[in-house]
C-alpha cells in the first residue's frame, strides 16, 4: 500500500486539487473527508469503489507469462488536441480516429490524462507518473494503456514538451496545443506489457476495465514533472487488493 509518511507530506501542498464535483454534483478528491477511503460512501453510484472485488490500481507482481498474449495495435493519429483541467488532472481530449486493436476488439481513443505519482506499482515501487490512454469499444468495453513515467536527468520527453506549454493551471479551464500531437509519442520501444481486469482508477471506480501495462517505462526530464506537480502534488490512488486476480505479462 502506499506509504502514509508520503501521502502526509503530499497533503499539505494540494492547494489547486480541492474537492471538485462530478456531473452528478458529487465532490471527490485524493485526501481528507472526499478522499479514496471514503469514495464508496460519498455517492451510491460509486459503491464500487469500496466493495468492488476487481479494483484498480494494483502492484504488479508474479506476473504469469502468457506466451499466446497477442501484441497490441496501435493507429495513432497525429491531430489536434485539447487540454483540460478537470481538477483532478490534466486531460488531453484527442480528436476522432485514433485507436488500438486488441484481442480483434476494436478500442477508440477517447483521452489521455496524467497521474502523479503513478497509480501501480511494480513490486511495490511507484514511477514518478503514469499516463493513462483511455479506449472504449463500440459496445461500451473499456482498455486502458498505461505508461510509467520515469524521471530522466537528460533531454526531456519529447511529447511533453509539446503539450506542457499549453497546459491550463485553473481548474475548469481549456487550452487548445498549437501543435499538432501524436499520442504514439509515449509509446515505449519494447511493446512488452503486462494485463489485468480491473476498474477506473477514479470514482465511480467502474470494473471490467481492460488495464495494458507497459512494461518498459518512458523518461521524462525533472522539471517537466514539477510543473505538473505543481499543480497536482497527488492525485493518485492507493494500491488495491487483487482479490486473488492473475496479472498476465506477455512476451
Amino acid at each position: 500500500m502506499r506509504l502514509p509518511a508520503v501521502a502526509l507530506l503530499l497533503a499539505g501542498l494540494v492547494c489547486a486539487a480541492s474537492a471538485q464535483t462530478t456531473s452528478t454534483g458529487t465532490k471527490w478528491d485524493y485526501i481528507g473527508k472526499y478522499g479514496p477511503l471514503n469514495w464508496g460512501k460519498l455517492d451510491p453510484a460509486w459503491k464500487a469503489c469500496s466493495v468492488g472485488k476487481e479494483q484498480s490500481p494494483v502492484d504488479i507482481r508474479n506476473a504469469k507469462l502468457n506466451k499466446a498474449l497477442q501484441p497490441i495495435e496501435f493507429h495513432y493519429l497525429t491531430g489536434p488536441v485539447e487540454m483540460v483541467n478537470t481538477g483532478h488532472t490534466i486531460q488531453v481530449n484527442v480528436a476522432p480516429g485514433s485507436y488500438i486493436v486488441y484481442e480483434g476488439v476494436r478500442y477508440d481513443l477517447q483521452q489521455f490524462h496524467f497521474h502523479h505519482p503513478s497509480d501501480e506499482a511494480v513490486k511495490g515501487k511507484l514511477s514518478d507518473m503514469v499516463v493513462h490512454l483511455v479506449h472504449k469499444s463500440s459496445d461500451g468495453k473499456i482498455a486502458v494503456v498505461a505508461v510509467r513515467l520515469i524521471e530522466n536527468r537528460g533531454e526531456p520527453n519529447t511529447l511533453l514538451s509539446t503539450l506542457w506549454p499549453s497546459m491550463p493551471k485553473a481548474v475548469g479551464q481549456t487550452a487548445k496545443v498549437s501543435d499538432l500531437v501524436n499520442p504514439g509519442g509515449f509509446l515505449p520501444g519494447d511493446r512488452g506489457y503486462w494485463t489485468y481486469t480491473g476498474s477506473l482508477t477514479a470514482p465511480p471506480c467502474t470494473e471490467g476495465v481492460k488495464w495494458l501495462i507497459f512494461q518498459q517505462q518512458m523518461p521524462v526530464s525533472r522539471e517537466q514533472i514539477r510543473v505538473f506537480s505543481a499543480i497536482y502534488p497527488v492525485n493518485s490512488r492507493e494500491l488495491q487488493d487483487p482479490h486473488g486476480r492473475t496479472i498476465e505479462a506477455s512476451e
